[in-house]
C-alpha cells in the first residue's frame, strides 16, 4: 500500500508537494482548489517588508541596500494600497477555516527592522508556519559579503525569539560559500530552508530603450542548480530541505526527493497546465514507488545525496569533460 505522507519543518504533510509562494495563492479560492487537488501544503502569496513597515517613501530614498530598479517606488505605492497587511492576515484565517492542509505564510524581506513583529499576528491568524524568502543582491562594491550575510542570521535570530509557529528560510545560490552558509543557517534552529528562491531578472526592449522583466517562469533545465545542491547538502544540515524552482513534472519530483529534499514546491507548472498537475506528479510518483518497492517518501528520500553517491566528484565537479558531459 503506497502511502505519500511525511513531514516538513515538523509539519504533517499528506505528500511531499508543496504549492509555492505565487500569484496562485493569494486567494482563498485557488487554496481551496489547490487542496483539492491533493497538495501536501501551501505557501501563501508573500507579503513584502515594505508593505509590512507602511513606509515605502522613506524605504526607497535610504535605498540600504540598493536593490531596487526605478518603478520599485511606483509599485511599492500601489501594492501597499492594494494589498494590505490587515487582507494577508484574512487571507491566513479565512484558509484555515476552509482547508485541510498546512498553511504557511511568507513574507519577503530584507533586514530585521521593525516589521518582524508582524510575525506575531501572522501566527496568531492561525498560520501553520512562516516562510521568509530573502535575498540581497550582492551587488554593492562598497559592502563585504560577510556584511550581507550577517542579515541572514540577524532576521533568523529576531523572527525564532518572536515565534513559536516553525519558520523556514528561501535563500538564493549568489553566496561565494554557499555550502557553509546553508549549514550555518541551519543551525539558527530554523526547521526549513527552501534551495532555492526565484527574483526578478532584468531584460532590455531594445525598441522602446527600457528595462523590463523576463523569464518570469522557471524552465526543466533550472531543476540542475537545486538538485545538486539539495544532494549535497540535505546530510550535513539540521533542518529539512525544500527544492524549489525547475520542478515540472513528476520525475523532477522523484528526483529531488532522491537527492534529499523532504518536499517540493511547484509554482510555474501550474501557471502553464493547471491544478491538476499536482495530480499528475502524484500519480507517477505513485508509479515510480510502486515499481521500486516503496511503500513512503521516507524510504527513500536520499538515497542519492552526496553521501550515498557511487561517484561523488559528479557533483563537485563543475567545469565540462567528455566523461560528465557525454558531449563529443
Amino acid at each position: 500500500m503506497i502511502n505519500l505522507e511525511t513531514t516538513y519543518m515538523g509539519l504533517e504533510l499528506r505528500n511531499p508537494v508543496i504549492v509555492g509562494s505565487s500569484g496562485l495563492t493569494n486567494s482563498v479560492e485557488n487554496i481551496i482548489e489547490i487542496a483539492r487537488n491533493n497538495a501536501g501544503a501551501v505557501v501563501l502569496k508573500s507579503l513584502f517588508e515594505e508593505q509590512i513597515m507602511h513606509a515605502a517613501s522613506s524605504t526607497m530614498a535610504k535605498q540600504e541596500f540598493g536593490n531596487y530598479y526605478p518603478e520599485a517606488d511606483d509599485y511599492i505605492r500601489n501594492y501597499t494600497r492594494g494589498k494590505d497587511v490587515a487582507n494577508y492576515l484574512d487571507l491566513i484565517s479565512e484558509s484555515k477555516n476552509k482547508v485541510d492542509i498546512p498553511v504557511i505564510a511568507s513574507i519577503n524581506c530584507v533586514s530585521d527592522n521593525e516589521w518582524i513583529d508582524f510575525a506575531k499576528k501572522v501566527e496568531a491568524a492561525g498560520a501553520d508556519g512562516l516562510e521568509l524568502n530573502i535575498f540581497i543582491l550582492p551587488s554593492d562594491p562598497d559592502r563585504e559579503g560577510v556584511d550581507n550575510e550577517a542579515v541572514y542570521f540577524e532576521i533568523a535570530e529576531r523572527i525564532l525569539a518572536t515565534i513559536k509557529i516553525p519558520v523556514a528560510l528561501k535563500i538564493s545560490y549568489y553566496f561565494s560559500g554557499l555550502a557553509r552558509m546553508i549549514t550555518k543557517l541551519s543551525w539558527t534552529g530554523i526547521k526549513g530552508m527552501v534551495l532555492f528562491n526565484r527574483f526578478f531578472s532584468p531584460d532590455f526592449d531594445i525598441e522602446n530603450m527600457e528595462a523590463k522583466s523576463s523569464f518570469v517562469f522557471s524552465s526543466p533545465a533550472d531543476l540542475a542548480i537545486s538538485l545538486r545542491w539539495i544532494a549535497m547538502m540535505s546530510t550535513h544540515v539540521k533542518c529539512d530541505l525544500a527544492a524549489s524552482t525547475g520542478v515540472h513534472d513528476g520525475k523532477a519530483l522523484v528526483k529531488q526527493l532522491l537527492a534529499g529534499a523532504k518536499a517540493v514546491q511547484i509554482a510555474s507548472v501550474l501557471y502553464k497546465k493547471g491544478f491538476s498537475e499536482i495530480g499528475a506528479m502524484l500519480r507517477f510518483l505513485e508509479g515510480w514507488m510502486l515499481r521500486r518497492n516503496f511503500n513512503t517518501p521516507d524510504e527513500f528520500i536520499g538515497k542519492m545525496s552526496l553521501d550515498k553517491a557511487h561517484n561523488p566528484a559528479a557533483f563537485d565537479r563543475v567545469q565540462f569533460m567528455k566523461h560528465f558531459s557525454g558531449i563529443e
